[in-house]
């Protein structure tokens, strides 16, 4: 920085561009005073200061400049200098540094110590230096400009955490879906079926009014339901038939192995998959599988995927089997409710296929004809 000579601030001396540029909002109701520091200010290089003579019309300029510092005289004709301090501080964020510099005749240390404490940055009593007054403002505008500068940089910093937290989830979502579909792939004529009941899902968490967040998690978790296939063999897999008793006992652990593999998950849909590939099996009369649950025992998210999972498996068809109607298929779900499901989510589905969801969600995920194993399709 230029020294200066101590008794005479030329314009460029002390104050930098950024300091120049600064808006500064002058409150003084005597013409004579505001014009004098308006003119110590400009011959500064301070050029972008508005004047005002009372509180109403700071209030007004205030809020439409959004001065970078405001200095402000105690007495004013409508209001107390300290009084218009605290109310211009309520209408900014408490993060943000706005310089307040009280230039005043009012010499007590009483008045002194009561603007400090309203949250004034500085106090100046009249007459004044103009060269005191110069580099009291330069080290408040100093410290607002480094102030702004800090808060460029940190939002910039979060703009490029968010995009990369944002990139980092897209990943996490990706990893997901190609696990579920290895699942898909080992399941003959499923095509389609892990995004489906995911869909599905989603839409009777809606109809639930579960919470947005929640909705979504259970949109991405819910493909993962069946996960644990990966670890069932072929020749129980890819029956097709009914499967005998001791068949029917190893499928069964597909729950146990899924929730396995996304055990111990570091990020909330993770966790909620883990719980939906365990819980999905489970009845609402404490009759299903692995650990027998019932009613609320269940989670919900397991309850609902029970139902998607169903519906979208009887209106698909299988090696095992046609497709049904949706018709039949909601029969058989409504004589179910109760015993195999939760009530609530029954009725939320007929809810999402009486408004035609469904529909939507099947043209936007049809199942395929031409992707089965070669030593299947014929």
């Amino acid at each position: 920085m230029t020294p200066v000579d101590g008794n005479r601030i030329r314009k460029g001396d002390l104050f930098g561009i950024a300091e120049r540029r600064a808006r500064i909002l002058v409150v003084d109701d005597d013409p004579a005073s505001r014009t004098l520091l308006l003119t110590v200010m400009r011959h500064a290089g301070l050029m972008n200061c508005t004047a005002v003579g009372t509180a109403r019309e700071t209030i007004e300029q205030f809020d439409r400049i959004r001065p970078d510092l405001v200095v402000v005289d105690l007495h004013l004709p409508d209001q107390h200098g300290i009084a218009l301090v605290t109310e211009l501080k309520s209408r900014i964020s408490p993060e943000e540094y706005l310089p307040f510099l009280i230039v005043t005749g009012d010499d007590r240390h009483t008045a002194r110590d009561a603007a400090l404490a309203a949250g004034a940055k500085d106090y100046v009593t009249k007459p004044y230096q103009s060269t005191e007054v110069l580099l009291r403002l330069h080290n408040l505008l100093e410290t607002r400009m480094m102030h702004l500068a800090l808060q460029c940089q940190r939002n910039l910093l979060v703009e490029q955490f968010d995009a990369r937290s944002r990139e980092l989830e897209d990943a996490r979502i990706e990893i997901l879906e190609r696990l579920a579909r290895v699942a898909e792939h080992r399941d003959d004529g499923a095509f389609g079926h892990i995004r489906r009941v995911g869909e599905l899902a989603a839409l009777i968490s809606e109809e639930l009014d579960c919470e947005p967040d929640l909705t979504e998690q259970i949109r991405r978790a819910a493909p993962l339901h069946d996960v644990g296939k990966i670890g069932i063999r072929d020749d129980i897999l890819l029956k097709a038939g009914p499967l005998a008793p001791s068949e029917f006992e190893i499928q069964e652990r597909h729950t146990v192995i899924g929730a396995q593999i996304l055990s111990d998950g570091g990020f909330p849909v993770l966790r909620l998959a883990e719980e939906i590939a365990l819980t999905h099996h489970e009845r609402w009369d404490g009759k299903g599988y692995p650990r027998g649950l019932s009613r609320e025992q269940i989670p919900l998210a397991g309850r609902i995927v029970s139902v998607a999972d169903t519906f979208d498996a009887l209106v698909h068809p299988r090696p095992y089997k046609a497709a049904w109607s949706v018709q039949d298929a909601l029969e058989e779900i409504r004589r179910e409710s109760g015993h195999r499901y939760d009530p609530a989510v029954v009725d939320a589905m007929l809810r999402v296929v009486a408004a035609g969801l469904v529909d939507a969600v099947i043209k936007k995920v049809p199942a395929s004809e031409d992707r089965r194993p070669a030593r299947l399709a014929s």
